[in-house]
């Protein structure tokens, strides 16, 4: 990366006034982009000796303008220091990418396949580096870092170097009633995809889109999350090579990075975060009606009927809404358990809670959170819930330690009258409800603006696939829960305000396509019959066409339904 040079500013100072598209609320930071002078994947300014929280390195300058700092958020001190790039070096990145894209573009699928399978080998190659950037910048545990990050994103890869070529092959349509016309439908790169990525699984939610549009036939502009720019620098270098380094450019800052992105002509967006940012992504997008990708927020139901395996259910809800600190789009934010198992429900959820083991050694169940000020919103979330009557039976307490540490949480007696139970928390803490009914908890699930994933526990497959069917959401799992995301060849995105849109399976490569629709001549005619001069008794001979072809039975096609 080329040196930079000016004054270091604090994360805080960058949440609080980083533009229109940005949110410190919830996951999403509106990250921003590359680097200067034209680097778009370099290395940051590590710190051997991190200074604390909050506190710039005495004495240090970094050239070449703005700069963000991230933070090791199991510590709280300072990992690294980045550019803050300007809407001028947007474009040239914006530039770079839509140069290469013609090339790129018009290479074979299989093509583009080895190329991106040879990207998977230096993923490979550099696994266990990418494990330590990662979990540097996020807190995560390095078996969470491996699994839900670098094999979520192989098995991307993976899936659509087998599958992709057919789905997006030319394919053949009816031409109905113009049988001498041949019909077929195409699929074209769009060019240049905006990628604004967020920092609660930095490589995955990145590595996703930005394959998945190379696939595809596009190139790629990147920026990622300023809370976790480094992640996103490393992915740039994965895709550094000598024929097709300008494929991926990575640009870093904050929310006016991210707006300069939105605005700067690429092809179509695609965000992850928060519906607030979310929305003003796309009324950003809207002024030059630039298609969106939206992956925004969830509050993600989990329903236990009274015939459920109780000690399954409970191992996975506590999973489910702890793994990665809670912080996950379809984490378990709310459970609603049937009154005859709920009893039992909660004394298994409070002895698995306390068996958890959160620390920093890497090798634990679960780390510190991320972004201090999430850490913030569970607390206000907790203090609302208890103010309202909820009784808090394990955690509740940030934990008196340097860094953004929360411990696994569990809370009753909460109701719909909580930002508990409708907004999304993204910590540690399951709220557990205790419902009548399975009709109960069908509808207290849909009370909700979100809809990303949800999940039912019943011994019943049948009574589990009609619960299924009754949830509002872009994906249910039936005795399980959030895995539905690592089955690549199922389409991944949310109904209602958790966004638009899909990711993984045909429906995901496709979104990353223009579909042409192709009519050509099958036989060739002398003239059609449509054209001028309008044949005489032409109405006479479309009728009699239209009964022939459309009519359901001997009469209406013979033109006799109104005879005795």
């Amino acid at each position: 990366m080329a040196s930079t040079t000016g004054q270091v500013r604090s994360t805080d100072d960058e949440t609080s006034a980083t533009g229109t598209v940005h949110d410190s609320s919830s996951r999403d930071t509106s990250a921003s982009d590359s680097s200067p002078n034209g680097v778009s994947h370099g290395e940051p300014l590590l710190l051997d000796d991190p200074a604390p929280e909050g506190a710039a390195p005495e004495g240090l300058e970094v050239s070449g303008g703005p700069t963000i700092q991230t933070y090791d958020p199991r510590t709280g001190q300072v990992l690294a220091i980045v550019p803050d790039q300007s809407a001028d070096e947007v474009r040239a990145a914006v530039a770079r990418a839509r140069a290469a894209a013609s090339p790129w573009a018009a290479l074979t699928y299989k093509e583009r396949a080895r190329h991106l399978l040879a990207v998977r080998d230096r993923l490979l190659d550099s696994a266990e580096e990418l494990v330590e950037v990662i979990c540097a910048e996020t807190g995560k545990q390095r078996a969470e870092a491996v699994t839900t990050e670098l094999m979520a994103v192989c098995e991307t890869i993976d899936w659509y170097a087998k599958h992709g070529d057919r789905i997006l092959r030319p394919q053949h349509v009816g031409s109905g009633t113009m049988a001498h016309k041949s019909a077929w439908k195409r699929y074209e790169p769009l060019g240049v995809v905006g990628v604004i990525s967020p920092w609660n699984y930095p490589f995955t939610l990145s590595m996703t889109p930005v394959v998945t549009a190379l696939f595809a036939g596009n190139t790629v502009v990147l920026k990622p999350s300023e809370v976790t720019p480094t992640v996103g620098l490393a992915i740039g270098r994965l895709f550094v090579d000598d024929t097709w380094g300008d494929l991926v450019q990575v640009v870093t800052g904050g929310g006016a990075t991210g707006e300069a992105l939105v605005r700067s002509g690429v092809d179509k967006v695609c965000f992850t975060g928060s519906v607030r940012t979310g929305k003003r992504v796309m009324a950003a997008a809207a002024d030059t009606l630039t298609p969106v990708l939206l992956e925004l927020g969830g509050k993600d139901p989990l329903i236990v009927c009274d015939d459920a395996d109780v000690a399954t259910a409970v191992k996975g809800a506590v999973w489910g809404s702890m793994q990665n600190s809670g912080q996950t789009c379809m984490s378990v934010e709310r459970a609603y358990v049937h009154a005859d198992v709920y009893d039992r429900f909660v004394s298994l959820v409070l002895a698995e809670v306390a068996a958890i083991r959160q620390d920093d050694s890497g090798s634990g169940d679960i780390g510190s959170m991320t972004f201090g000020p999430q850490v913030d919103i569970v607390e206000a979330h907790l203090a609302d819930a208890v103010a309202k009557g909820a009784t808090v039976l394990a955690g509740g307490v940030r934990a008196e330690r340097p860094g953004w540490w929360f411990p696994p949480t569990v809370v009753v007696d909460v109701d719909h009258t909580m930002d508990l139970m409708t907004e999304e928390t993204f910590g540690p803490v399951l709220p557990i409800m205790k419902v009548d009914s399975v009709d109960e908890a069908v509808r207290l699930a849909n009370d909700s603006p979100y809809g990303l994933n949800s999940s039912v526990w019943t011994e019943d497959p049948d009574l589990g696939e009609q619960v299924a069917n009754r949830l509002q959401a872009g994906n249910v799992c039936i005795n399980d829960c959030i895995v539905s995301y690592a089955v690549t060849g199922l389409p991944f995105g949310g109904v209602k305000s958790s966004g638009m849109g899909r990711v993984h399976g045909a429906e995901g490569l496709r979104e990353m396509s223009n579909v042409k629709s192709v009519l050509g001549r099958r036989v060739k005619v002398p003239r059609e019959l449509w054209w001028f001069p309008v044949p005489k008794h032409l109405d006479r001979i479309a009728i009699a066409t239209m009964r022939a072809r459309f009519g359901t039975g001997i009469r209406t096609k013979l033109g006799r339904a109104g005879c005795p």
